[in-house]
Order: structure tokens, then sequence, then C-alpha cells
């Protein structure tokens, strides 16, 4: 589970309750770190967004033109924002649902 995620000397490092390092990866692999939850981390690079576990091992990725601006991740979900519109996702980037904002 992860508990927290870190940015050390380039390396994002997600962190377990304890504050242990449970895996890390170097920040020009992974890109930006856009948020995380518990169970999954999101990264943006080179226009496209990707999900990640705990370990760095990638659970999808989408084109960022089609998703829009990252708002937030929260439980198993991810929410963007796009033409007034905000979409929630799964970690894997399934449609949950829309709605206008």
């Amino acid at each position: 589970m992860i508990a927290d995620v870190i940015l050390h000397y380039g390396w994002y490092q997600s962190l377990n309750e304890s504050g242990e390092k449970i895996n890390e990866q170097s920040a020009s692999s992974t890109g930006e770190l856009m948020g995380f939850t518990d169970r999954f981390m999101v990264f943006y690079k080179d226009g496209w967004f990707q999900t990640v576990d705990e370990a760095f091992q990638k659970i999808a990725e989408k084109q960022g033109s089609s998703l829009g601006v990252f708002k937030s991740a929260a439980g198993p979900f991810m929410t963007f924002v796009k033409d007034g519109w905000a979409t929630t996702y799964s970690m894997g980037f399934e449609q949950i649902d829309q709605r206008q904002v």
C-alpha cells in the first residue's frame, strides 16, 4: 500500500505506512508525478498519462489530449477535466462517469 511518494535526488520513491521504501524509479523515465492514492500513482510524460502500482509497474496509459487536465486521484479512481466536463476513470483508464462542471 502506498502511503507517500517522494522525489529524492531525481528518483521517485514509493513509501509504505512505516515510511520505508517500497521501490523507486528515475524521474526522467516516469515523468511528472500528478497524484497518487494508496493503490496507484499517476505520471505525465511526453503527452501521455500513465498509471503505475507501488512497484512502478505500468497499469495503463492514455494520451493526454483525449483526457484533458488531471484534477485528482482517490481510491481506485482519477478525474480529468476537458471542455467543461469532469470525467472519472478507473486506474486502468476505463471511463466510470462524466458530468458537466
